[in-house]
């Protein structure tokens, strides 16, 4: 995975408290061989992970050679696994696979090319299948020295209970009004003012929501996720999917604003002690399922759309 230099440099802002955490543990002498970033989808997750992956590979400075190749995640110590890209149908698969994983062991029980610690990022640790998830807690198990990995994902929930419990956590808080907007206006510094303030105020402290928000020209999208969390009908779901499919990217749009969207009331219910917590928390896991199916083979999108609408509808 290739960082975007730009949100390399700039979302260097916030998180403070959980880069503490971390940098005490390495200046201690016994840093964890293993933590796990949490938080929202959006919240900077990954940009935090390559952070830390400076911190200990001694690219501080993003503009120094080693910040310049990790930012590229071409330094010789960093490993990055991801979702691999399809580039025939043009989007992430659905899951990280267990050959995604097999590489970790061999470059963490090579010598460190520059004679420091080796780091891997493993990116969205939530979308590992079974068989990768097993590679993973194999390596977990047994940790070389000198070899940190840093897992980050939006739904642990969905992690084996024994890779969770291997692992340091690490829970990002949403970032301030403040730093959200100064970050956007440096990645979109031609945006108009009103468009940045509505971006901001539905960004709910997450920089990738804000950008999503700008993608959705005058909050169309988001307009359409809220009225199909207050119930649709039949007819109102057929309109309602041809005006997706009709936008470009309009499908992966939709799910992620909608996906956000659960998430952000999950965590709402869940601070007010209210029942609705765990339904909406349901209904994101199924919705999620049904987007990563849905793209893993190729299923009709009309038709997923209707049953995310009518799952979402019910929460």
């Amino acid at each position: 995975m290739q960082q975007d230099s730009r949100i390399a440099s700039l979302a260097l802002r916030g998180h403070q408290a959980a880069s503490g955490v971390f940098r005490a543990a390495l200046a201690s002498g016994r840093l964890p061989h293993a933590w796990l970033i949490t938080g929202a989808p959006g919240i900077g997750k990954a940009t935090f992970a390559f952070r830390l992956a400076r911190a200990v590979l001694g690219g501080e400075d993003p503009s120094s050679p080693e910040g310049r190749r990790i930012s590229a995640a071409t330094h010789a110590d960093l490993l990055v696994v991801q979702r691999s890209y399809d580039e025939k149908r043009q989007r992430y698969r659905g899951e990280i696979v267990a050959d995604d994983v097999r590489p970790i062991t061999a470059f963490l029980h090579r010598t460190a090319a520059e004679g420091g610690w080796r780091v891997v990022i493993i990116d969205g640790a939530e979308w590992l299948n079974r068989s990768a998830a097993n590679a993973l807690l194999k390596i977990l198990e047994e940790p070389p020295p000198k070899a940190v990995l840093l897992l980050t994902s939006s739904a642990p929930g969905r992690l084996l209970p024994t890779i969770r419990s291997r692992c340091r956590r690490l829970e990002l808080a949403p970032l301030s009004t403040e730093d959200v907007r100064h970050i956007v206006r440096q990645l979109a510094p031609d945006i108009a003012e009103d468009e940045l303030q509505r971006s901001v105020a539905g960004a709910h402290g997450a920089v990738g929501r804000a950008l999503a928000l700008l993608a959705d020209e005058g909050g169309r999208m988001a307009a359409l996720v809220e009225k199909i969390l207050s119930g649709v009908s039949v007819g109102q779901s057929y309109d309602i999917a041809e005006t997706v499919l009709r936008k470009e990217d309009g499908f992966n749009l939709f799910f992620s604003l909608l996906s956000d969207t659960l998430q952000e009331c999950a965590r709402t219910a869940a601070r007010k002690g209210a029942a609705e917590a765990a339904r909406f928390a349901q209904a994101w896991e199924a919705i999620m399922r049904l987007q990563s199916e849905t793209e893993r083979f190729n299923l009709d999108k009309q038709e997923t759309l209707l049953e995310a609408m009518t799952i979402a509808s019910k929460a």
